[in-house]
């Protein structure tokens, strides 16, 4: 094809002058740095973004689980009210599409005290078939115990927060009261330390024994605050949650309590969360829109420079029977290939930093702040993909307008042109 033959003729040889210069050049390379850098910066911020989204999902639904299903009157009560959640219950809820793994959970409200301080805690009880996987990659000191839903051990695992603020270390003693009717005590040793940063949970969550927290609760063995329900994906809470709703919701266990399904988004421990998390999409958006626009207004720059110079060729094709689509095409190809060099050097920049920072961790984060010691970044192969196609889209059509200037250009007039 001819415009494809000159439009690689102009891309190798540039505009050479009379004095050997290339005028050319200085745009060309302002347009192709600046596609570069553009798709750099995008490929950056979608792969930190989703990457920081993934993470902070990731460990919070770890701690939490994607769904609850507990008793209604446990959302507008510091206390909680007990369902029962006897092995058919946990067959119905595993029936449910998406589910992987169901636990039992039970807490009670107290105070943990020691000689010289005191804390509000959330005691949270969990049995053998609690996956303790998460909890255990964040342990810092002493380990976990074998929790039991059948027999108490005493053993509790606090959180570092905690630990420094009670001045308490593995093997200590420490008391804890609850109110109720009556007053309760119980006395319990420090078996393990956890730091996950995630200060909604680490400010007051200690995990026992499942059946402790029930005969604190003086609740009967088949009942529990939740079952806790994890998912194949983070994607999947909305039809699993449709689902379980439409089994659940408002039915009435034996001792006529009713069942409520609660998802982790409005959880309102992490609702707040993960709606900041959400609202990072939004901040993506506008980076892609700018980066792209500016890559689109540095290109039209460049072509626009580009006709100027070759003006003096453009009158020559056209003295030659070159129709103006024809001359408008090699100079959209032109710019094609200035736009694929760029392309090029934006994607080693922009995942060279990726990769650097997946691997060695170059930038590092406030945990109490981030709830992540270093940037996350996650790399999908579909989204790169996209931004090339949608850069290289976006900055050809913005360039369609001013191509049609060779249109205007009269070759008698433009073979005279210096």
């Amino acid at each position: 094809m001819l415009t494809v033959f000159l439009a690689k003729r102009f891309f190798k040889n540039g505009s050479p002058k009379a004095d050997g210069r290339k005028t050319s050049s200085p745009a060309l390379r302002i347009a192709t740095t600046s596609i570069a850098v553009g798709l750099a910066v995008m490929i950056i911020s979608v792969c930190t973004v989703r990457g920081f989204q993934r993470e902070i999902k990731a460990k919070f639904s770890g701690f939490a689980s994607h769904i609850e299903l507990m008793d209604l009157n446990s959302f507008g009560s510091p206390e909680t009210y007990p369902v029962v959640t006897d092995a058919a219950v946990i067959a119905e809820v595993k029936a449910a599409p998406n589910v992987v793994r169901v636990q039992r959970v039970s807490q009670k409200l107290g105070i943990f005290k020691t000689e010289t301080d005191f804390a509000g805690i959330s005691l949270k009880g969990v049995g053998e078939d609690y996956d303790l996987s998460f909890i255990k990659q964040y342990m810092v000191e002493g380990k976990l115990p074998k929790f039991s839903s059948r027999s108490t051990s005493n053993l509790v695992v606090i959180s570092k927060t905690l630990a420094n603020q009670l001045g308490l270390h593995v093997g200590d003693k420490v008391y804890s009261y609850y109110f109720s009717n009556t007053i309760k005590q119980r006395r319990f040793t420090v078996a393990g330390i956890y730091q996950t940063n995630l200060k909604q949970f680490d400010k007051t969550v200690i995990l026992t024994d499942l059946n402790a927290v029930n005969q604190l609760n003086s609740w009967a063995d088949d009942q529990s605050t939740a079952l806790e329900i994890y998912l194949k994906s983070f994607d999947d809470i909305p039809e699993t949650e449709a689902y379980l709703v439409k089994k659940f919701h408002a039915r009435k266990d034996r001792l006529a309590r009713s069942y409520s399904v609660l998802s982790i988004r409005e959880n309102p421990t992490t609702a707040s969360v993960f709606s900041w998390v959400e609202l990072l999409d939004l901040n993506v958006m506008v980076i892609l829109i700018i980066m792209i626009c500016i890559s689109g207004f540095t290109m039209i720059s460049g072509l626009l420079i580009l006709i100027l110079e070759r003006t003096s060729t453009i009158g020559v094709l056209k003295a030659l029977g070159a129709t103006n689509t024809r001359v408008r095409h090699t100079f959209l190809w032109y710019a094609a290939f200035i736009v694929g060099r760029g392309l090029f050097w934006g994607n080693v920049l922009g995942l060279a930093l990726v990769l650097l920072q997946k691997y060695f961790g170059l930038v590092s984060l406030n945990p109490e702040v981030y709830y992540v010691s270093e940037a996350p970044v996650e790399l999908n192969v579909w989204w790169i993909i996209g931004l090339n196609v949608a850069t290289l889209l976006v900055t050809l059509l913005a360039m369609i307008l001013p191509s049609f200037l060779v249109s205007r250009i009269q070759p008698a007039k433009a073979i005279q042109f210096d």
